[in-house]
């Protein structure tokens, strides 16, 4: 069980850490547009990310599959790009009667298989294979603690701005979107593969 910890620790610590600032704000740039009533919705696409970049993580983590970490690390980036353009499309009445299933659960899944290549190198550099399907399980259920950490602290941001502050729920994502996605884009500036 002292194992199982340590890699829990290692996926918490691989998300709340500073370096992990790109993950924080995908989450972040995910949640915007929902709120605290909208929290199924919300674990249906932390779900489907779950999804991705569990496939993806094994798949990593156990050789067969492998991309240049430089690339990834500047596709993940691109990732939030993205995530934050399509917040700012988003109508109000999209935001407030969403399609059974928005575009944005699509972009979860798949992103999220972008975003586990990552998690898998990372896991595969600390030990190689020997233990490695508990230690992969370990490590997921840290990166999911984190994440689900992460989004209830989204939607307490969102709820103190839009119900509290009493700022305009549509203005609220827009606004909080150009940030993500002016951070995100000098993000992926800065890791443009050479």
């Amino acid at each position: 069980m002292n194992e199982f910890n340590i890699y829990f620790g290692i996926g918490t610590h691989h998300i709340l850490a500073w370096e992990a600032m790109d993950h924080i704000l995908f989450v972040g740039a995910l949640c915007l547009r929902y709120q605290l009533r909208d929290w199924r919705r919300v674990v249906v696409l932390v779900t489907a990310f779950t999804v991705g970049h569990s496939i993806t993580l094994a798949l990593s983590a156990t050789g067969s599959v492998h991309f240049a970490t430089r690339w990834i690390e500047f596709l993940i980036p691109i990732t939030i790009v993205v995530t934050a353009i399509n917040n700012l499309l988003q109508g109000r009445g999209q935001m407030e009667h969403p399609a059974r299933l928005p575009l944005i659960y699509f972009f979860a899944l798949f992103f999220g298989l972008i975003h586990g290549l990552a998690f898998g190198s990372t896991l595969l550099s600390l030990e190689g294979r020997a233990g490695l399907v508990l230690h992969l399980l370990a490590f997921n259920l840290g990166i999911e603690a984190a994440q689900l950490l992460l989004v209830a602290l989204f939607l307490l941001i969102s709820f103190i701005f839009v119900q509290l502050l009493k700022i305009r729920r549509i203005w609220w994502v827009r606004i909080a979107s150009v940030v993500v996605l002016a951070w995100s884009l000098q993000m992926a500036w800065s890791r443009w593969p050479e």
